[in-house]
């Protein structure tokens, strides 16, 4: 969630988890830690970078989130279950 014109949005949403009963761990930038009210489990304050590059670099603690839990979960991450392959040919 960085501190761009979505932040509200996406804010918005984190508040719809947590009356849900759902656990946060917001990931953002120095200005989104500030404005975001919201009770978290975690917060990972990311550097903050240009709007044109930020998906790159807040995609990267969520693909490494997403890695340790499913080595936790005790999951093959190199042979997902269920993995449907697709090929193309013209």
């Amino acid at each position: 969630a960085p501190h761009d014109r979505f932040f509200d949005k996406t804010v918005s949403n984190m508040q719809e988890v947590a009356a849900r009963g759902g656990r946060i761990i917001l990931i953002t930038d120095e200005k989104g830690a500030a404005a975001s009210k919201l009770d978290t489990m975690h917060t990972i304050v990311l550097p903050e970078v240009d709007e044109i590059i930020a998906p790159i670099i807040f995609s990267l603690p969520l693909q490494l989130l997403a890695y340790h839990t499913a080595v936790f979960m005790g999951t093959d991450v190199d042979q997902p279950r269920n993995l449907a392959k697709s090929v193309t040919v013209e």
